[in-house]
């Protein structure tokens, strides 16, 4: 069966010091050895995935990419730059690779050019988004242009977490809580509700959005997503279809990347169903075949481990 990983992380040189915030959540060694492999683009990596099992990976620059850089200028061309990297490394190993572009979101007009230049020109898959940009999430007015174009081009952004703005005082005194333990998730799914109740998908009712590590939470708690909104008060905002879970179900799709356990997966399959559900391994910070085994002995129906494994990916992004 072939299977095909949404959320594979890479890094160049150049654009390594932008996750210097993050080496501090990691023990310093494992740290070290996730950097050696984030460089390592064709090398270590494809005989690992020879070894799990794993035909294609979908590459995307490591979190916070771009996102960090403070200069727009800086961020288009280093944007422009790594992209041209992505696309000559898959165009040496087409069979193995794909990839999601990563776009200068400081300047919403050149990241809409961007991901049309990525997708129409260096053949990418979409484009995968590091929480927010400056402060900036993905329901501001300023970047509807973005979805404007992802969905003009029928392409998904993929939502993946970064160090959030500032840190929620509930976790004052616990910075073991802060990163992929605890606040990224948690971070990332509230994001997700900014689009919801921010009427992206009102505005953009066939945009695509793709999100890591079963969903972050969001497909265990639909009934009170919907119970609660039919209970608060709504501040003015009206949703076109709803109910919060509407969208959920239409607009999301979510990738398995960093949680190899079999019974959220079956939960996430009652939630969402299995058109919208992918395979991802989240590396290097888990391990391929941990994943690929873990997708192997789910007890799924066989259709449905076909779809995660390869064929909603071949469908969604046209692989």
């Amino acid at each position: 069966m072939r299977v095909i990983g949404l959320e594979e992380h890479f890094v160049t040189g150049e654009l390594a010091g932008y996750g210097a915030s993050s080496a501090t959540i990691a023990q310093p060694g494992k740290w070290a050895e996730a950097s050696r492999r984030l460089l390592d683009l064709t090398g270590e990596r494809l005989s690992e995935m020879d070894a799990a099992g794993l035909d294609v990976q979908v590459l995307s620059l490591n979190a916070p990419g771009i996102q960090a850089e403070t200069d727009p200028a800086v961020a288009v061309a280093r944007a422009t730059a790594v992209n041209d990297l992505l696309a000559e490394t898959i165009a040496g190993h087409p069979d193995r690779f794909a990839g999601f572009a990563a776009l200068p979101l400081q300047d919403p007009q050149a990241a809409a050019k961007e991901l049309e230049r990525a997708v129409t020109q260096l053949g990418l898959k979409g484009a995968l988004v590091n929480a927010h940009t400056q402060g900036r999430y993905l329901d501001d007015p300023a970047l509807r242009v973005v979805w404007e174009y992802a969905t003009g081009l029928d392409v998904p952004l993929y939502l993946h977490p970064a160090n959030g703005v500032d840190t929620a005082h509930v976790l004052s005194g616990h910075p073991e809580l802060i990163g992929p333990m605890w606040s990224w998730g948690t971070d990332t799914a509230s994001h997700v509700l900014r689009l919801i109740f921010g009427g992206v998908f009102d505005e953009f009712p066939d945009a695509k959005l793709l999100l890591g590590h079963l969903g972050e939470g969001l497909p265990y708690v639909l009934w009170r997503l919907d119970s609660r909104w039919g209970f608060h008060n709504h501040h003015g905002i009206e949703l076109a279809r709803e109910h919060p879970s509407d969208y959920l179900r239409h607009n999301l799709y979510i990738t398995t990347s960093g949680v190899c356990d079999h019974p959220p997966l079956q939960c996430a399959l009652l939630a969402l169903g299995a058109d919208h559900i992918l395979f991802g391994t989240d590396y290097p910070f888990e391990e391929m075949g941990t994943a690929t085994e873990f997708l192997r002995t789910a007890p799924i129906d066989e259709a449905d481990r076909a779809k995660i494994a390869h064929g909603n990916a071949e469908r969604l992004l046209g692989l």
